[in-house]
C-alpha cells in the first residue's frame, strides 16, 4: 500500500486534513468516554463498593499521568502515523479486554476492567499528543494554528457525549457486550482517516541524548505557562465536582443539574467555534489574563446562585472563559517550545491535566465535606484570579 506524502515544514493545515486530526481524536476520545461511563456501571451490577470504582475511574488519568513523557518523545521521534497507530491498537485492545469481562467472574472481572482502563485511557493520551503536535506543526503561523486548536478543541466535547450516549443505548437496548463491541468501532475511525495526514519530518534535535525531559522547563516561560494550565484545569475538576453538591444543597433534581453542567459543555463548543473567526484579533497573553479574572468572577459569585437559571447563566459564563484558554495555551505553547520537542512540552502539559484530575477530587472532598461547596468556589477563585499575573509575565517573555 502507497504511503501517505510527506509534507514540507510548516506545510498548511487543509480542510481535508483537519477533519481527519478531529475524527482521529474523536475516535479515541469517544471510545474512552464511553468505556468511562460503561465500566463503573458494570461494576456497580456486580456489586463493586464506591472505592472500587473510585480506582477504577482514577485509572483512566493514572495511567497517561505515568506514560506521558514516554508518549511526547515517541511522537517527536516518530511523527503521526505509528503513534496514531499504536494508539488506535491499544484502545481495541481496551476494548477488547473489557469485551471479555462480560464473561469473566470474580475478582478477575475487576482485573480485566483495571486493565481496560489503563490501556484505553493511554491510548487516548498517546493519541491526543500526537494529534495536537501535528496540527501545531502543521499550521503557518500563530493566527493558523489558534484557529486549528480551537476547532481541534470541538473533539473532546463532542466525545463526551457521543461515547456515552452510544454506550448508554447499547447497554440498554444489547448489555454491556454490545456497548463494548460499538465502542470498538471509534478507534477504527481513528484508523481509517490517518492516512489522510500526510506525513512531517520529524526534527533531527531530538536524536540527542544527552538532555532529559525536564531540561525543557528551562525553556523561557514554559513553566510560567504550565502553572497556568493547570489552574484552568484546576478550574474545570471543581467545576464538575462542586456544581453537583451545590445543587443537592439546593434541591435540585438530577436532570436540572445535568442541564446546568450541559450549558456549560455547550458554551465551551461555542466559543471554540467563535475562536476561529477572531483569531486574527486575539492577543493570546492579554486574553488568557482576562479569562483567569473572569473566572474568578464567576466563582465568586456560584455559590449564591440560588435559582437553576442563575446557575446555568454561572454556567454558560463560566464555559466562555474555561473554553477560550485551550485554544491560546496550545498555541502559545506551541511558540515557546523549542524546534522538535513539542511532543514533550505537550506532555507536561497532559502530565498537568490528568494528575490534577486525579489528585485534585480528592482534595475538594476534603474541603467540601469540610467547608461546603461554597468555599471550595472561593477558595479555587481565589488562586485562580491571584495566578493572572502569570500572563503577563508570559507576555514579556514573548516580546
Amino acid at each position: 500500500m502507497a504511503e501517505p506524502a510527506a509534507a514540507p515544514a510548516g506545510s498548511p493545515i487543509t480542510a481535508r486534513v483537519l477533519t481527519a486530526l478531529i475524527v482521529g481524536q474523536l475516535g479515541l476520545h469517544a471510545a474512552m468516554a464511553g468505556l468511562r461511563m460503561a465500566m463503573p456501571l458494570q461494576a456497580l451490577r456486580l456489586g463493586a463498593s464506591a472505592w472500587t470504582v473510585g480506582v477504577l475511574l482514577a485509572l483512566f488519568a493514572a495511567a497517561p499521568v505515568l506514560l506521558a513523557l514516554h508518549a511526547g518523545r515517541l511522537a517527536d521521534r516518530l511523527g503521526y502515523h505509528r503513534p496514531v497507530h499504536i494508539a488506535s491498537g491499544l484502545a481495541l485492545a481496551g476494548m477488547g479486554v473489557a469485551l471479555a469481562s462480560v464473561w469473566l467472574s470474580g475478582w478477575w472481572t475487576m482485573a480485566a476492567l483495571c486493565v481496560a482502563a489503563s490501556l484505553t485511557g493511554s491510548a487516548a493520551n498517546l493519541g491526543m499528543l500526537t494529534i495536537q503536535r501535528t496540527a501545531g506543526l502543521g499550521a503557518r503561523d500563530a493566527t493558523e494554528r489558534m484557529r486549528i486548536f480551537s476547532w481541534l478543541g470541538v473533539a473532546p466535547s463532542f466525545s463526551n457525549v457521543v461515547g456515552p450516549v452510544a454506550a448508554g443505548l447499547m447497554i440498554d437496548g444489547t448489555g454491556f457486550a454490545g456497548a463494548y463491541l460499538l465502542l470498538m468501532a471509534l478507534p477504527l475511525a481513528t484508523l481509517a482517516t490517518a492516512r489522510m495526514v500526510p506525513r512531517l519530518p520529524v526534527a533531527a534535535t531530538t536524536a540527542r541524548s544527552d538532555r532529559t525531559a525536564w531540561d525543557l522547563l528551562a525553556a523561557p516561560g514554559l513553566k510560567r505557562l504550565l502553572a497556568v494550565n493547570w489552574l484552568f484545569s484546576m478550574c474545570w475538576d471543581v467545576h464538575s465536582f462542586a456544581v453537583p453538591i451545590l445543587g443537592h444543597e439546593r434541591g435540585f433534581s438530577a436532570s436540572t443539574i445535568g442541564f446546568i453542567l450541559g450549558t456549560f459543555t455547550l458554551a465551551v463548543t461555542g466559543i471554540r467555534l467563535l475562536v476561529p473567526l477572531l483569531a486574527h484579533r486575539i492577543e493570546e497573553a492579554r486574553v488568557l489574563g482576562g479569562a483567569m479574572l473572569g473566572t474568578a468572577l464567576v466563582f465568586a459569585a456560584y455559590p449564591f446562585a440560588t435559582n437553576p437559571w442563575v446557575m446555568a447563566g454561572c454556567a454558560a459564563l463560566l464555559g466562555l472563559t474555561l473554553g477560550v484558554a485551550q485554544p491560546l495555551i496550545m498555541t502559545t505553547l506551541h511558540q515557546v517550545t523549542p524546534d522538535g520537542r513539542h511532543g514533550e512540552s505537550l506532555a507536561f502539559r497532559s502530565m498537568a491535566i490528568n494528575g490534577s484530575s486525579t489528585v485534585m477530587p480528592l482534595l475538594f472532598g476534603a474541603l467540601g465535606s469540610a467547608a461546603g461547596a461554597a468555599v471550595l468556589f472561593w477558595s479555587v477563585g481565589a488562586l485562580v484570579g491571584s495566578g493572572a499575573w502569570l500572563t503577563r509575565r508570559l507576555a514579556r517573555v514573548r516580546t
